[in-house]
Formats: structure tokens, sequence, C-alpha cells
């Protein structure tokens, strides 16, 4: 891997169209401002309507020529997944990339529409339920590719599967933990079937390191003028947390199965680099009974 890879070696995205869940703030924002300004169709696919148009109109004002499309979507709803796809396939006949960027972070224990614990409900099933419902757009796409976006924490998360729903007890970071080990479970179990299945399609992990964004304000957006100057010391910014994504989205020569992460000492800080974490991460046993406990659970089954 080359030292110090960054934006700005990253190729012309003419020709492609990418969805980005979460992409209002944060390092979904990062990552849909650079890959428009290298010609990429972007879908922001945000909760928040409002949000989304601001996020639009930002990269906008430093990409004039930018097209970026903003499309409603909550990951804590399976009607408003389908709803979303049903509305992405009207309007286009390919996607080159999804990138799962979306994510809670130790929010008061609470549910989802479908009754899912928050974290892992809109981490986890959300995402394995949306890639589901456009995996076929993607299968028909040349040398597209699934992008999910993990997390540090998964490195010490488990899957409590007698506890999912967080009803024999909950503690916010440890259901944090386990719903970003499930992103790495499942970004890599799903490789593993489209290989199975001869798919040209890819599935890639990555995660940020520590980042500033919102997330870390339990999705309030709000931090305190203590928290502000630790991030400022102790986290990357958000733009440098979006590089794992980027290279996980257009570096070409990626076989599919990779985790990418930050080089600098304990991948919290630095340039995308391979974590070999994911050796001791992924389970096999494990990633698939979550594959097929995910599967229950949305009632969507892939079609390879």
């Amino acid at each position: 891997m080359a030292k110090h890879w960054d934006e700005a070696m990253i190729p012309d995205q003419s020709g492609k169209t990418i969805v980005i869940t979460g992409s209002s703030s944060g390092l979904g924002l990062s990552t849909a401002m650079v890959l428009a300004g290298k010609g990429a169709e972007v879908i922001l696919a945000v909760r928040d309507i409002q949000k989304g148009n601001a996020a639009a109109d930002q990269i906008k004002r430093r990409h004039t020529n930018a097209n970026v499309k903003v499309m409603k979507l909550d990951l804590g709803s399976q009607a408003s997944i389908r709803s979303f796809a049903a509305a992405y396939r009207e309007r286009f006949t390919n996607l080159s990339v999804l990138i799962n960027n979306a994510g809670v972070m130790m929010p008061p224990y609470r549910k989802t529409a479908d009754g899912f614990e928050l974290q892992f409900g809109t981490n986890h099933l959300g995402h394995y339920a949306l890639t589901g419902q456009l995996l076929p757009l993607l299968l028909q796409t040349s040398k597209s590719r699934i992008v999910t976006v993990g997390s540090l924490a998964a490195r010490s998360g488990r899957i409590d599967f007698d506890n999912l729903d967080g009803s024999r007890g909950y503690r916010g970071f440890a259901f944090y933990r386990q719903s970003k080990l499930a992103n790495v479970l499942f970004a890599k179990e799903l490789q593993r079937r489209l290989a199975e299945a001869g798919a040209e399609t890819i599935s890639v992990a990555c995660h940020p390191g520590i980042a500033a964004t919102n997330i870390t304000s339990r999705g309030s957006g709000n931090k305190s003028g203590l928290l502000l100057f630790l991030m400022k010391r102790l986290f990357q910014s958000a733009e440098m947390g979006a590089l794992p994504s980027l290279y996980a989205t257009t570096v070409p020569s990626l076989h599919g199965g990779e985790y990418i992460g930050p080089d600098g000492k304990g991948a919290k800080k630095g340039y995308p680099t391979f974590d070999t974490s994911i050796d001791k991460i992924y389970d096999p046993k494990v990633a698939k009974r979550l594959w097929e406990v995910s599967e229950r659970l949305t009632g969507h089954r892939y079609s390879f």
C-alpha cells in the first residue's frame, strides 16, 4: 500500500453512482464531499431531508458542478428501507457503490419502529436489509462494491444472541460494540457469499479510527466545551476519518474482504492501511449465525 494515501490519489469517479447512508454530517458528508468533487453522482441517503438538503448545498458550494441528490432513508424502519429501495430503483438503473456509513452511538435504551434495540437495529439490521434490497442493482453494475463502516469498538465486541433486543439488560457502549462487530462480520460474510456465487461485486469493511464527528455526542449534535477541546487534541478530523471509507470505495486493486483503517498507533489516527485485526474479529460460525438471525428478524433473504 502506498505511503500516506490521501484523496489526491483518488481516480476520476465520473460515471459512478454512489449511495452514502448518514451523509448529512460527519464522516458521511466528508466522504460525499470528496466523491462528488471527483465526478461521482452521489445520493445522500438521510433520515432528515432538511439536513440532507443543507449538506447537498454545502457540497455544491465547494464543487459547483457536483451531481448530488437527497433521498429519505430511516435505517431504524424496515418500511422506510423498502420505500427507499423502491424509490431508488424507479430513478436509477445501476449502483456502483453502496457505503453503509450511518450509525448511532450509545443512546439511552430505545427500540426501532420494528422493535429492535436501536443500535443493533440501525447500525446492523438496517444496513443488512438495505444492502439486500439494493443487491440486484449492485450485481448488475460492473465492478460494484459494498463498503461497510465499522469501528475500533468492534475489536472488543461480542454478539449476545440471547439478548439482542436488550430486554435482559442494556449497557450503551456494550451494545454499540456489538453493533459495530456485527458490521464487520456482515461485511466479511457478505464477501464470502459473493465470492461463492461468482459475483463481480465485492464487499469491503473499514473504520475511521477515532474521529471528531457528531456520533460521539449520542446523535444530539451537542458537545460541551471540554469535549470539543479533547476532541481536537485526541481525535482526528472527519476529513481524515473519511479516508479509509474513500480508500475502500475507490482503490481499484481491492479484491473484497479487506478491512481498512488508520495506520497510526492503535489504528486510532493516520492514513489508510490494511487493519489485520479482522483476522481475529471474524469468526465464521458467529458470522453465519448472525446472518441467519438477521435474515429471520428482517424477513429479507438475499438473492445472489
